[in-house]
């Protein structure tokens, strides 16, 4: 019976030993992870997506709506079909720590050589206290002042 609890209590010793031995650093590294969050969202009809994106947060309050939606646009005979689309995008947030907001539209027929042409590219980074309040609206077959007064066309 000793024997059983002298094993024992060695065996406790080694893993409370062993656990010991790290470094310190390793229990900061752990304990001192920030939160993420991360939306990405693509209307291929439209050729548009929409990337909102929030890491090293220490605050985050945030609002979000996201519209996607793909028409038929009708064919005529011996014409491909091309759907249309349209990629809206409502971001209100505060944030303390760091944020990338972004979109893209690009031509929804490809080249010759398989390529998409873009048409246009917003990028936003921001570090530090903040409040974004942005609408992004993305339509496809549209022309100028169709949508709205903040319009890029995503032919």
């Amino acid at each position: 019976m000793t024997k059983a609890i002298s094993v024992t209590l060695f065996l406790a010793l080694m893993v409370s030993t062993a656990v010991a031995e790290m470094p310190m650093s390793f229990y900061q590294s752990i304990n001192n992870q920030k939160y993420k969050d991360i939306l990405c969202v693509k209307n291929y009809d439209a050729g548009a997506s929409v990337t909102e994106s929030y890491s090293d947060v220490k605050h985050l309050k945030k609002q979000t709506e996201v519209r996607t939606a793909s028409y038929d646009a009708g064919c005529l005979a011996g014409e491909q079909c091309g759907g249309t689309g349209s990629l809206e995008a409502s971001i209100n947030s505060n944030v303390i720590g760091k944020a990338h907001i972004a979109w893209e539209s690009v031509d929804t027929k490809a080249d010759g050589k398989g390529r998409h042409a873009v048409l246009g590219r917003s990028i936003e980074d921001l570090v530090g206290v903040f409040s974004i309040q942005k609408f992004i609206q993305l339509w496809s077959n549209s022309t100028p002042g169709e949508i709205s007064v903040d319009w890029m066309p995503c032919i």
